[in-house]
């Protein structure tokens, strides 16, 4: 590999191909299919004052050209300090010009109306502040134009068996991002700025950090070649199958995690072995490769998290204006996460910037707001998108263990272009009463004490252990404050939605009406009306002490991207089931007795139909046992056999 394109060449020199595959290391038929089962490509973007923000290293194991995407990637990756030199990026044909050069420094009104995106406001103008530093955040961003990569036939197995909001996803990536600002004399901007970059098509935050803070800080010290040797090692490591526990070996260390899939329970035990009793060393345990610390991001929004539920629910547009972007990704990614095991159907970017490709797109005013989460930290967008329904300003960080003040709900017309205080800026009246025993579980409330002290200044709450007479205060640990908070979450979604999961399944034909030679029943559609009305029998209130306008939430339901995902998945899987039924009862029927009167061009339909489903339940489409498939087989064969000889001649050329 070019020394010279390495991480610590500085972006003067030309951009190296990480990992290129040697002669000697891989068959040429399958170069780096396992680390393609995890990755889509590992990036090094650095900060320069000449060059500005720029690709300096990149492994793209499908391409043999970085993908049209990775030129977003630049402008997501670095935070850069704010100053006279922290100019707008401008954008430069990728194919002739691979780095993204900055024109000259703006002039002082330049700079004052468009901040630097992911820039953290109030820092000095030299650029010491809170960015100095490590900084892990994420981001999302879609797939540019063109034919989409066809996925292997191990990803859409692993795809079958995830659940809905795990899957990957074919026209976006996910960017995991560690960025390290340091002082550096030595650098003529005075800061070392870098960032190591993952990008995937996997939700799999919890695990892509973890191994950002393995790679990441032994990578700036020892560059190009650390990245290389961790790059073979993830192509050691086994698909991430769905159920799976697997060991995967990374620098001296074994991260042990867990791949969700759709029959895992709600709440999973301690992982189990992976087939390693002994590992040496102890491997490094990730209770979960996705889940993020809820309380810890719902902090500031505790007293309203359930009215944030219900703008997830229903698909509504909110800007999350946060102070980093550590702060936006885990915010919206939180936000997403709220509606497990409900997929989140909208549009959702963790950190976005005035550079991003779909700006204009997103802060049109032409049209209503999109259906999108946008994570920021620009406050420019706070004047961009002021026509914005639901704006949400997060304040800075406390430190560890403090919880800071509760953000109050307040009117859009109260929001301020120049300087926006923290609150929920939203004319939006929640359908649902306020669960008062949440909240008193999460924080300090007395009992008989109702919820208007949460909106004058709940300030600084801790823990009343609910067994102790004295009311002792105590701190409750987090990972048990997010562990109430998800439950509370996941039973109300579940609550909402096993109404519909019941209509759904009366829709349903019945077996007994699936006939081996007949089209299989369609399933009946869906009735908005004949669903509210059996709400009163068979509603959410079964499952749910909470009070309020159900019916409602429900007709707003339906007018959502949410309920349009989730009809068309449940009816494809019902469609898939009943074609299953279907060909069972073809391989229960006799099929020689079926074939005596019946045409040659009735015959071969069959054979077509029976290989068309043969072939989807080959690649996991339908539900069937291999024993249904054998017996398919052996049909389609006997069925072919008592066909003229030319016939069988083109239903089965040589």
């Amino acid at each position: 590999m070019d020394q010279g394109a390495g991480a610590g060449a500085g972006p003067q020199g030309a951009r190296g191909r990480l990992g290129a595959p040697s002669s000697g290391m891989r068959a040429p038929g399958t170069p780096w299919a396992r680390f393609s089962a995890w990755l889509e490509c590992v990036c090094v973007v650095t900060f320069d004052l000449e060059l500005g923000q720029a690709l300096e290293l990149e492994r793209a194991p499908r391409h043999e050209d970085p993908p049209r995407q990775l030129q977003s990637v630049p402008l997501t990756s670095c935070i850069t300090a704010s100053g006279s030199d922290a100019a707008r990026v401008r954008r430069r044909d990728w194919k002739r010009q691979p780095r993204l050069r900055e024109p000259r420094a703006p002039t002082p009104h330049i700079e004052k109306r468009f901040p630097r995106a992911g820039v953290p406001q109030r820092l000095p103008a030299h650029g010491q502040g809170g960015c100095l530093g490590d900084t892990q955040f994420s981001f999302r961003i879609r797939q540019c134009g063109g034919q989409r990569r066809p996925g292997h036939a191990g990803e859409k197995r692993g795809d079958s068996g995830a659940p809905a909001s795990l899957q990957r996803e074919p026209a976006h990536y996910f960017g995991y991002v560690y960025f390290r600002q340091v002082k550096d004399s030595s650098v003529k901007r005075g800061y070392f700025q870098k960032s190591l970059v993952l990008l995937s098509r996997l939700p799999f935050v919890r695990l892509f950090q973890a191994l950002l803070g393995l790679v990441a800080p032994e990578f700036f010290d020892k560059l190009a070649p650390c990245l290389e040797a961790v790059c073979n090692e993830i192509d050691q490591w086994p698909a991430p199958a769905p159920g799976q526990t697997l060991s995967l070996p990374v620098m001296g260390v074994v991260l042990q995690v867990h791949i969700p899939s759709r029959a895992d329970t709600s709440e999973p035990g301690p992982l189990e072995p992976s087939g390693h009793e002994t590992l040496l060393p102890a491997p490094v345990v990730l209770h979960s490769v996705h889940e993020l610390d809820l309380f810890r991001c719902f902090r500031p929004v505790l007293a309203h998290v359930q009215l944030l539920w219900e703008l997830m629910l229903l698909g509504e547009p909110l800007l999350v204006l946060a102070p980093s972007p550590a702060v936006s990704s885990e915010m919206v990614l939180a936000l997403t996460s709220c509606l497990q095991p409900l997929k989140f159907c909208c549009d959702y970017r963790p950190y976005f910037t005035i550079h991003d490709s779909e700006f204009k797109e997103f802060t049109t005013r032409t049209q209503a707001p999109p259906n999108v989460v946008l994570g920021v930290t620009n406050p420019f967008f706070i004047k961009t998108l002021q026509h914005w329904p639901h704006i949400l300003r997060v304040g800075e960080p406390r430190m560890s263990g403090d919880l800071p003040k509760q953000v109050k709900l307040k009117k859009p017309s109260r929001l301020k272009t120049l300087d926006t205080k923290p609150g929920l800026y939203t004319a939006y009246t929640a359908h649902l009463h306020r669960d008062k025993a949440l909240l008193r579980r999460l924080l300090k409330v007395p009992l008989g004490v109702g919820c208007s002290p949460w909106e004058e200044d709940p300030g600084l709450v801790l823990w009343l252990s609910p067994g102790d007479p004295q009311g002792l205060q105590k701190k409750r640990p987090s990972d048990v404050q997010t562990a109430v908070l998800r439950r509370h979450l996941l039973e109300l979604t579940q609550s909402f939605i096993i109404p519909l999961e019941h209509y759904m399944a009366s829709l349903m034909p019945l077996q007994k009406g699936i006939v081996p030679w007949k089209t299989p029943p369609q399933i009946r559609p869906f009735c908005q009306d004949d669903f509210l009305q059996s709400l009163e029998r068979s509603g959410p209130q079964l499952t749910c002490v909470l009070k309020g306008d159900w019916l409602g939430l429900y007709r707003r339901f339906f007018k959502s991207p949410h309920f349009d995902g989730w009809y068309r998945q449940r009816h494809r899987e019902m469609t898939q089931k009943l074609e299953a039924l279907h060909l069972e009862a073809i391989c229960e029927a006799n099929i020689e007795i079926w074939m005596k009167d019946k045409s040659e061009v009735e015959v071969v339909d069959l054979i077509l139909k029976l290989r068309e489903r043969l072939v989807r339940a080959q690649g996991h489409q339908l539900p069937v046992k291999e024993a249904t498939l054998k017996r398919a087989r052996l049909y389609i064969d006997t069925a072919i056999g008592s066909l003229p000889k030319d016939l069988q001649a083109v239903l089965c050329p040589p």
